[in-house]
């Protein structure tokens, strides 16, 4: 049985096979500005915004005119990978059954607006969600609540019939701050089953989570 009513997802690592080409992008735009820093550097802060990511790995704020300039670049290098991104296994199969079953699908995203749409558009799920919340609708990303804080308020959901699915302790944190439960999958790569322990469960992407609904 699939108890809830509304589902939110994260975008990035979830459905969309795109956390490396995201720290790629974030190194070669640091590098380029004279911060070095590695690509295994960058890969374990991938799941939280901008926000929280320049100012962990480069000292930087994003709001700064080097964080901005910083960030235009990185959106520019992330631009130019979309086109070779993929979606995760059973990702739209996924997204179909819940809504098959009248479940509400939302977005709850660090990623910026636009990039969210892109990357929906590149993966071929842009039609299945019906709502969508991103860092532009929040003070803070995740593993702060607000996007999903934001999420609820949008589609009215309750807290007891809502779950999380992401890819990332940043996820699980998140919507464990905002009391709802969360799953996670193993698709978005680099993180243990230890280190997404505060999940209610753990599947490998959303083909096998699907195979379990």
């Amino acid at each position: 049985m699939f108890p809830y009513r509304t589902v939110l997802f994260d975008v990035d690592g979830t459905l969309i096979d795109s956390n490396g080409a995201h720290a790629a992008a974030w190194a070669q735009a640091l590098n380029e500005h004279g911060i070095q820093v590695s690509v295994g550097e960058i890969r374990p802060l991938i799941g939280m915004g901008g926000d929280k990511l320049l100012p962990a790995v480069a000292h930087v704020e994003e709001s700064s005119s080097r964080g901005e300039t910083l960030t235009k670049r990185k959106k520019e290098l992330f631009k130019g990978a979309l086109p070779g991104l993929r979606p995760t296994r059973g990702a739209r199969s996924l997204l179909e059954c819940l809504r098959e079953r009248e479940i509400d699908l939302v977005v709850a995203t660090s990623a910026g607006t636009r990039e969210m749409h892109a990357l929906l558009e590149q993966g071929g799920l842009a039609d299945l969600f019906s709502a969508h919340t991103s860092k532009d609708d929040a003070a803070e990303s995740k593993p702060d609540p607000d996007i999903l804080l934001a999420a609820l308020a949008r589609c009215k959901a309750q807290v007891a019939s809502t779950v999380m699915i992401g890819d990332t302790p940043y996820d699980i944190e998140a919507a464990d701050r905002a009391g709802i439960a969360a799953i996670a999958l193993r698709c978005g790569g680099y993180w243990s089953d230890a280190d997404l322990r505060g999940a209610i469960a753990i599947y490998d992407d959303p083909a096998a989570l699907l195979a379990a609904i």
